[in-house]
């Protein structure tokens, strides 16, 4: 049985859906000379800060231009109150005050689902929500729709702050609901009839004791799986998202979530077969003595591979695996090339196969695919297609959010095949790395080279991550290794080395984009110490910033007021379907407040100097 035959990786969506060729021609394999460009070491969060001129007036001591002397810098203070809050009337800090102190309270934060919902049944539905738009709501939630949305977009743009769009409707499940719709859509007809017959692994497999997914995450939107109906339903939420993008900002995103498109179930499996042939391939590194090196360090001699595969006894297997046509002259082949042997089929199911290590045979990762899930994983990825062609349509960049590491090979996956045929010309889609991940610096640096090899345009957001706690007890309790850094400062480290390595591609490369989706200060100003060292403008709009709609204000706005792209990600939906993610709100908020005293310390020393100067009854002039 030969590879090509039986190892696709991106399906045809449908029949209409154009299919492009995934395997890269042998003039596209010559390794750029960047490639080898060595990385600065990592940096801690510790290190980093910006010089600020006292002497300027407002909040840019210099922006550097085209036609700047290469010595200039700039400088943003971040204690500017003045200059940080002018996009706000007294009564909207007032609100952020409160809703902070509030979610300070144990009590009250452990307890705001019964609170709400009591509240919703003394005050009535019209005088809740009303309450609810005072409060939680009016802090954390752009409005109800895509209509009532527009002023705070406008408002928010005129003082040089974008948006991410973010539709944050959830389905309110019960823990039981939760875990059965799981259960239902992570288990295909083989796995119930094979009776641990096929070679799943135990991660990449559901447990119901972590089928509800909203366990210990807080900051993430969760989406079951029901039917393909509700698929369809989620994607046409998207889409408005994105026109609703396109019609309110001239550069705006809009996020979506993998698990909203399709049963899961494949996403599950799919990532298994990814970590299974990059495992080989790491067995095959270490059998020629170079284990322990970087990813993109490891290249194996294709005559020690090919005696190494035929010892296995993979005679059949390997025959028009590795030959001079695919791999060009170079005698070796790194993962970038191994990845690419994979070809495109229009049977899915016959992606599903692994690598035997001991025997390095490919076996099938399941008996049998029913038609059914068949159709089922094909109208995920053409949901996924018509959604990137939306975008890119309405002028909209398309974020995909990062999700579990047992969903997450999979999604990156997709994700970078739709860069592969959507970023030829600009960078519409981003994917999401989640840094407190071990492996993040590997997959960054991996993307980045594969679309320096292509030539298309690498976009990514840079984010910690959601779901540690999560992640962690299901590592400990099911038996795996736990893919989370040891502790919060390796994640900082690993945050800004992965950081680095973009803006060195960005300085070398103009093809690159990275968001920088962070609530640390010392992060932002890191980015900015690097962009200045390297001469990296705000005004090229390759390095964006990014945080949530109602916190660190006093880093959006001085960052967009500078000329730097920043955006807000914007929650928005009806009061009573929004619940869940203000319930999330809080629970976030609660140790961010409880961490630092900063952002209330800049509120009130705001409302301070207006009282003293008389400007409380100051409200935001838009132009």
């Amino acid at each position: 049985m030969s590879y090509a035959k039986i190892a696709p990786t991106f399906a045809r969506a449908s029949s209409e859906l154009n299919v492009r060729r995934l395997t890269l021609s042998s003039g596209r394999r010559l390794r750029s000379t960047l490639a080898s460009t060595k990385r600065k070491d990592e940096q801690n969060d510790s290190t980093c800060t910006v010089s600020v001129d006292t002497a300027k007036t407002d909040l840019i001591s210099q922006t550097k231009t085209a036609d700047a002397p290469p010595n200039s810098t700039i400088a943003i203070d971040f204690e500017n109150t003045k200059e940080a809050y002018k996009s706000k009337n007294s009564l909207e800090l007032l609100r952020s005050l409160l809703v902070f102190k509030l979610c300070s309270y144990d009590f009250l934060v452990d307890k705001n689902k019964e609170l709400m919902d009591l509240s919703r049944k003394l005050l009535g539905q019209k005088a809740f929500e009303q309450m609810m738009k005072m409060t939680f709501y009016g802090q954390f939630v752009a409005g109800e729709d895509h209509q009532t949305i527009k002023p705070l977009l406008q408002k928010n743009e005129a003082f040089g702050v974008g948006s991410v769009l973010d539709y944050s409707v959830e389905e309110d499940l019960t823990q039981e609901e939760a875990e059965k719709k799981e259960m239902e859509s992570c288990v295909s007809e083989a796995e119930k009839e094979s009776r641990g017959e096929d070679h799943r692994e135990k991660k990449y497999k559901a447990h119901r004791q972590f089928g509800d997914r909203r366990g210990g995450v807080i900051s993430a939107r969760t989406y079951f799986y029901a039917d393909e109906a509700k698929c369809d339903h989620h994607m046409e939420t998207f889409l408005n998202c994105i026109r609703a993008s396109g019609g309110s900002s001239q550069d705006g995103f809009s996020a979506i979530k993998m698990t909203a498109l399709g049963r899961p179930q494949f996403l599950l499996q799919f990532s298994e077969v990814l970590v299974k042939w990059r495992r080989f391939f790491s067995f095959l590194a270490d059998k020629q003595g170079k284990g322990g090196m970087e990813a993109l360090e490891q290249k194996l001699e294709l005559e020690q591979l090919q005696e190494t595969l035929i010892k296995l006894g993979a005679k059949e297997d390997i025959q028009n695996w590795f030959t001079g046509e695919k791999l060009g002259s170079s005698g070796t082949i790194d993962l970038l090339d191994w990845n690419s042997l994979i070809d495109e089929r229009t049977k899915i199911s016959n992606l599903l196969v692994v690598p035997n290590v001991e025997t390095g045979h490919l076996e099938p990762l399941l008996s049998m695919f029913t038609e059914e899930e068949e159709r089922q994983m094909k109208r995920m990825l053409q949901r996924m297609d018509i959604l990137a062609k939306h975008a890119e349509e309405n002028g909209v960049r398309l974020m995909v959010d990062a999700e579990q590491t047992y969903f997450q090979p999979a999604i990156s996956r997709l994700t970078l095949e739709m860069q592969r045929i959507f970023n030829r010309e600009r960078p519409v889609i981003f994917n999401t790395y989640q840094c407190y991940l071990k492996e993040a610096y590997d997959n960054v640096s991996l993307d980045v080279e594969l679309s320096r090899r292509e030539g298309w345009y690498f976009g990514a957001k840079l984010v910690r991550g959601a779901y540690m706690y999560q992640e962690r007890t299901r590592a400990a309790e099911i038996g795996y290794e736990d893919p989370i850094n040891p502790d919060y400062e390796a994640t900082n480290r690993m945050y800004h080395k992965c950081l680095d390595y973009v803006l060195e591609e960005i300085e070398h490369n103009r093809k690159a984009n990275v968001m920088v989706a962070s609530h640390n200060e010392d992060t932002v100003k890191f980015t900015i110490q690097r962009m200045n060292e390297m001469g990296l403008s705000p005004a090229e709009k390759k390095v964006y910033f990014g945080q949530l709609l109602g916190m660190c204000d006093q880093i959006s706005f001085p960052l967009g007021q500078a000329g730097f792209p920043v955006y807000k990600y914007v929650p928005y939906g009806p009061v009573n379907e929004v619940i869940p993610y203000l319930s999330r709100r809080a629970q976030e908020n609660r140790g961010f407040m409880k961490g630092s005293q900063r952002e209330r310390t800049l509120l009130w020393g705001e409302l301070r100097r207006r009282m003293l100067s008389g400007e409380l009854s100051y409200r935001p002039a838009l132009s």
